[in-house]
């Protein structure tokens, strides 16, 4: 009986979701909560939702402040010089120009946000790369990939996601995986360089092509940017992913005071400062909400015994060698996956069940967390029809998504296996 409703909980779940029939908040909460009262339970069901609320709240406290973090230095103006040096770095080399994209990309999504790296980076290289006579194609596919692969950071969507469903710290999910997301960002970074030595090999020679470097960026919203503190918010970027990284203090707490820092130092005055907190608080507490409601559904499953229950069915009917490497095949299968799932269908309504299916054959439900970020709207989420941010490159880009999906998808995915595979190498996923 239990096992029944938890399926008919997730699948409710992913119909509403999937379909837009209301949205991810509600579902997680109203949908778990039917089908409690559906199998019996009555009040305890709240014990339930705050056991669930409690398990996530350091992480939806790390994403709020991570958000207002990288918001207010990006409003200083903190990145501005390294992209301009990118751009004029560039100059009229087609491998320069690839390679510089990718950097750029990366770069500004450090604060988590597809939308935000591509409103940024397309506009910056596109005259570049139309002048060069370079294919939009190649802009998008560059951007899709840098922006996928940084998106597996511990702040970014899918690995907060990852870290709440399955109610572990998000540095324990995402620590092991530092060095195959590295790994990924310098295949990204080679792949870049082939693009455009492929792409100038097909123009004209080097020498013929324009001077580019002298492209500026369009002018930032006046009386905000700091350029004096520069090397102060570099220094504080610097500080708060080595103590995340090192394990020193909780994410929540490394990210409290560093907007507690970063918001001080740049902006004294107690108006400027809730001005800044208001234009990002929108982003911030949008996920938040949604993580928080995550923690009710979660909280059910797990305290009614309906995730038990349906992992108990699904080792009865899983061939013994899919439950044994089920955290290689979700590997293999994530970036695939984000053209079905969108990223709350997936990790609140797919994941839990995964895990707890692999702990019933001998696995670890944290190795297949890892596994589901190396391409679960990571490297996926640019090709998602499911995700608005890929509408907005192509639209950005001038691109036809069925061509960008066309040229993007075999190298995201080739991009997750390469993560996979050294996650594989260095032990952070058993095979």
């Amino acid at each position: 009986m239990l096992a029944l409703l938890g399926v008919l909980t997730i699948v409710i779940l992913l119909y509403l979701i999937m379909s837009k029939k209301t949205s991810a908040v509600v579902a997680l909460i109203l949908v778990p909560l039917a089908t409690g009262l559906a199998g019996g339970f009555g009040t305890e069901l709240f014990g339930f939702m705050t056991n669930g609320i409690r398990s996530i709240a350091p992480t939806g406290v790390m994403f709020i402040f991570a958000i207002l973090f990288f918001g207010i230095l990006t409003d200083a103006g903190t990145f501005r010089p390294i992209i301009e040096r990118l751009i004029r770095a560039a100059g009229n080399n087609p491998a320069r120009i690839t390679v510089a994209t990718a950097l750029l990309a990366m770069l500004v999504h450090l604060d988590g946000s597809g939308a935000v790296t591509f409103l940024v980076t397309v506009p910056a290289f596109l005259p570049l790369y139309d002048t060069m006579k370079l294919p939009r194609t190649t802009l998008a596919t560059i951007v899709a990939l840098a922006a996928g692969t940084m998106n597996i950071l511990p702040w970014g969507g899918p690995t907060i996601r990852a870290a709440s469903a399955l109610e572990v710290p998000v540095t324990e999910l995402f620590n092991p995986m530092l060095v195959p997301v590295l790994a990924g960002l310098l295949f990204v970074l080679v792949l870049a360089y082939r693009f455009g030595r492929r792409a100038g090999a097909t123009t004209r020679e080097a020498a013929e092509f324009p001077d580019t470097s002298t492209l500026e960026l369009p002018e930032p919203e006046p009386g905000l940017e700091r350029p004096r503190m520069f090397w102060i918010n570099i220094l504080m970027i610097l500080a708060a992913v080595g103590f995340l990284i090192s394990g020193f203090a909780p994410p929540h707490v490394v990210f409290i005071i560093a907007f507690a820092l970063a918001v001080t130092l740049n902006y004294p005055k107690l108006e400027m400062q809730a001005k800044r907190v208001n234009a990002h608080a929108e982003a911030a507490l949008l996920m938040a909400g949604i993580l928080f409601a995550a923690g009710c559904f979660t909280g059910i499953l797990q305290g009614s015994g309906m995730i038990d229950a349906m992992a108990q069915g699904s080792v009865a009917i899983l061939p013994t060698w899919v439950g044994n490497h089920l955290a290689v095949i979700t590997g293999v299968l994530s970036m695939p996956a984000s053209l079905l799932f969108d990223p709350d269908s997936f990790y609140f309504g797919i994941l839990p069940l995964l895990g707890s299916t692999a702990e019933y054959f001998g696995g670890d439900a944290l190795e297949v967390g890892r596994a589901a970020i190396t391409g679960q709207m990571t490297t996926g989420f640019p090709v998602s029809p499911l995700t608005g941010a890929t509408y907005l490159l192509v639209g950005l880009t001038g691109v036809d998504l069925g061509d960008h999906q066309r040229k993007t998808i075999p190298y995201a995915f080739l991009t997750s296996l390469i993560i996979l595979i050294v996650s594989l190498l260095i032990g952070a996923i058993s095979l």
